[in-house]
């Protein structure tokens, strides 16, 4: 009753390797004289990427998706647009807090590098009231839980409704989680409502 939907795919091996290097290059080249990133610090690039050459076989796999998802919700023919679509990178002891996505209707994230460690992203029970009463219980289950936790690899894309809650937990790998997020919204909306909330 009233499902929480997260669509989950893995993008070919050939196309997530061809998308790889030249993903990876381009958040290098804009941070070239940055830092490194210190144990426990995360950096997000400008929510623009989706306009970037370097992205468009991303933004070809974002669009198909995305259409399939419209189709299983039986939302019909209307159009879709992202409105914004960025990078984060999280280094070793680095989280993502709770959060959603005001102001759009699906979002997502795609896994450029993940590993040991920092493969996971958790959401969050939408239902506020099923707080109410927490007794205890003898073991988890998908009936009983109020988080779920997802796998995800290099090459995985996400898509979710934006409002729906979610967070990552902590790097506990040796390296970089990098990974390019995205909202999508109806274009004939996306004009006339507020800027998306990231």
């Amino acid at each position: 009753m009233f499902p929480s939907f997260v669509w989950k795919t893995r993008i070919e091996p050939g196309l997530r390797d061809a998308m790889c290097s030249p993903i990876l290059k381009a958040l290098a080249d804009m941070r070239p004289d940055a830092p490194a990133l210190e144990p426990g610090q995360g950096w997000q690039s400008a929510q623009d990427l989706h306009e970037h050459e370097t992205m468009r076989e991303l933004v070809s796999c974002i669009e198909h998706c995305t259409a399939s998802v419209l189709r299983f919700l039986r939302i019909g023919t209307e159009e879709c647009e992202i409105t914004g679509c960025w990078a984060t990178v999280l280094a070793p002891g680095a989280s993502h807090k709770l959060h959603s996505h005001p102001n759009n209707f699906l979002s997502g994230v795609y896994y450029v590098r993940t590993g040991e460690g920092a493969d996971t992203i958790n959401f969050h029970d939408p239902r506020k009231q099923a707080s109410v009463i927490r007794p205890p219980v003898v073991e988890l289950t998908a009936e009983n839980t109020d988080q779920v936790v997802v796998r995800v690899s290099d090459g995985t894309l996400l898509l979710f409704p934006s409002w729906l809650e979610h967070s990552v937990d902590a790097n506990r790998g040796n390296d970089e989680r990098i990974s390019i997020s995205f909202n999508l919204m109806f274009s004939s909306f996306a004009q006339r409502l507020s800027k998306p909330l990231w």
